[in-house]
């Protein structure tokens, strides 16, 4: 019998999924950004495919993870709607739509995360909202965590919000703080590892977190 796997769309840096796999779990990210077509290094099965048009493998599903761009979506580029116009907005409504579509269609506990902005207007308010400095204590290097950042999620599945492991936000806005740069928005969307690993210690089965 085939084992689950994990699945995280829309992910450039497979952060969010290196918890599970250090547990042994296949783990499969999908971003534009990779290189097409898909490559395994050991567990982990890189995807370069847009989302909007890709299948998911027919497996079963442990955990599914979703991260649709918000440049269009986030009350942080508001003022620059009205240049984008009516296309690009479609189009990043259409990726939160695919996205969701798969993370339902897994049958697994799932997650879409996106800062504040319009989704809560144009789906549903988020289920919740996180600061990364709230999980920084998990952090592969804590300190480089303790900044605010607010992030919604949209939750489904069984999908279980870890407790909190903060400390005080030192940094401040970080992210925000950003110069501008041809990757500033790689950079503001990269995972925090304090966050990727709390949700992996709430959502792991029970036997595995525990040891048995």
């Amino acid at each position: 019998m085939t084992a689950p796997i994990v699945l995280s769309l829309c992910d450039r840096t497979g952060n969010m999924v290196r918890p599970w796999l250090d547990a042994g779990h296949e783990c499969w990210i999908v971003d534009v950004q990779h290189d097409p077509g898909w490559r395994r290094a050991g567990n982990l099965v890189t995807v370069g495919a847009d989302v909007l048009t890709w299948l998911p493998p027919r497996r079963d599903y442990l955990f599914v993870a979703a991260f649709p761009p918000c440049t269009d979506l986030a009350v942080s580029g508001a003022r620059w709607y009205k240049d984008k116009g009516l296309g690009a907005l479609a189009h990043a409504a259409e990726l939160v739509e695919r996205c969701r579509l798969i993370c339902e269609w897994s049958d697994a506990p799932w997650m879409l995360e996106n800062p504040v902005g319009t989704l809560s207007t144009y789906w549903r308010k988020p289920d919740h909202k996180f600061d990364p400095h709230e999980f920084a204590q998990l952090a592969d290097d804590p300190d480089s965590e303790a900044y605010t950042k607010r992030t919604c999620l949209w939750t489904g599945g069984g999908f279980v919000m870890p407790e909190r492991s903060p400390l005080a936000p030192m940094l401040g806005s970080a992210m925000w703080l950003l110069p501008p740069s041809e990757d500033r928005a790689d950079l503001r969307s990269v995972t925090p590892t304090g966050f990727a690993r709390a949700v992996y210690l709430a959502n792991a089965p029970v036997l595995e977190v525990s040891g048995g």
